[in-house]
């Protein structure tokens, strides 16, 4: 990583000493306004990001973590918060987590606070979009940073990235489903062009082709309002499909409730399998068969993996996948029904 700037570049940048730059980030009253912009274009002409904290000698900053998450209303990624941050408290650290709501504008200001408030390290599992920006002003700041679940940037070496073996996964459950006699099996859910869709859908379609089946694919966004919505298209526009994998669970606790509504039982009529077993999951009735990634036991291995990096100087992997498994229930089985 590039050496983090310092006061001393905003100062020789602006042209001006290093007790007034320091005044100008103590918003001192002393200082004039034009003053103030002028110190203001140069930190950030020459990446300078004020670390609040450290300034105002807030021993309360040390320890400190911050956890950025692109969606908390998934449990899925609520489940990781929890756990990932009961693991740090038992070590003595502190997190504050925060959520971009896929928002990467959002992400790139949440990101900005927190090291100016003086994080030790940051963990973010990240929204898609532009973010080139904001990790290189992560790099400049020299925060160890890890990605979780979703990969944004290349730069692995300075940025470790992991996460779960999603293609296994969509394999187990498109394998799953035609060994329980799907004649006609969908792909459902899931934002096309992302990185994480193409990874679950990819184990379906190596399926489909062993098997010489034509697969088909429905995109939407991972809730259970399109989860309904897909499934009532597929009612009207495919009959011949009798089974479905979903990009998450959410999709197919949406397509579960309305192929029930219109009659059609889960299990017994149609097939399907979710992604993550979140808790809702295994008590929903039918209980909803799905991939399995454990993500408590992940919170904790990444709490544990970066408190290597930050105490023993261990940097992780530039990669690494979790195994998971298929848990089967009634919704691919009909057994119970």
């Amino acid at each position: 990583m590039p050496r983090r700037p310092t006061i001393l570049d905003v100062a020789a940048h602006a042209g001006l000493s290093k007790s007034t730059v320091s005044l100008v980030l103590k918003n001192s009253p002393q200082i004039k306004p034009e003053t103030a912009a002028l110190v203001r274009r140069s930190m950030e002409a020459v990446g300078y990001v004020y670390n609040r904290a450290a300034a105002n000698l807030r021993s309360s900053s040390t320890g400190l973590v911050g956890l950025v998450i692109n969606d908390l209303r998934n449990p899925f990624f609520t489940e990781f918060a929890a756990s990932f941050q009961m693991a740090l408290f038992a070590r003595g650290y502190a997190t504050v987590i925060s959520n971009s709501g896929e928002d990467p504008a959002m992400q790139a200001e949440i990101i900005t606070s927190m090291i100016e408030h003086g994080v030790s390290a940051l963990v973010i599992s990240p929204s898609y979009g532009e973010v080139t920006a904001t990790f290189e002003q992560i790099a400049r700041a020299q925060v160890p940073t890890l990605q979780v679940l979703r990969q944004v940037s290349p730069l692995t070496e300075d940025f470790p990235f992991s996460s779960f073996d999603y293609v296994d996964g969509g394999r187990q459950a498109a394998r799953h489903l035609v060994e329980a006699g799907a004649r006609r099996i969908a792909f459902v859910g899931g934002l096309q062009g992302r990185a994480i869709t193409a990874e679950r859908m990819q184990g379906y379609l190596d399926e489909m082709a062993r098997i010489g089946a034509e697969p088909l694919v429905l995109h939407g966004r991972p809730s259970r309002q399109v989860g309904a919505d897909l499934a009532e298209q597929l009612m009207r526009d495919h009959p011949d499909v009798d089974a479905a994998i979903c990009f998450n669970d959410l999709v197919a606790l949406g397509m579960m409730a309305r192929l029930s509504r219109a009659g059609v039982m889960p299990g017994r009529d149609f097939r399907l399998t979710g992604f993550d077993d979140i808790e809702e999951s295994a008590q929903v009735w039918p209980g909803l068969s799905s991939v399995s990634c454990d993500i408590t036991s992940f919170g904790q291995k990444t709490a544990a993996t970066l408190l290597d990096w930050l105490v023993e100087g261990k940097k992780p992997a530039a990669e690494r996948r979790e195994p998971v498994h298929l848990v089967p229930r009634a919704s691919s089985m009909g057994e119970g029904l």
